[in-house]
């Protein structure tokens, strides 16, 4: 999932250079949403794996 994060941000990177902004925000927008749902299933994978 982060990796696929980091996928689209360079897209949007390279999209902002080249000067194509729709695309650059689109690819943003989802780099973004990747993001969060990664530290989301990370921050569960982390509590679930505590054994008390």
């Amino acid at each position: 999932m982060l990796h696929y994060a980091i996928v689209f941000l360079v897209i949007a990177i390279i999209a902002a250079v080249l000067g194509f902004g729709g695309i650059a925000g689109t690819a943003a927008g989802i780099a973004k949403i990747l993001f969060v749902v990664f530290l989301v299933l990370a921050a569960i994978s982390f509590f679930r794996g505590r054994k008390v």
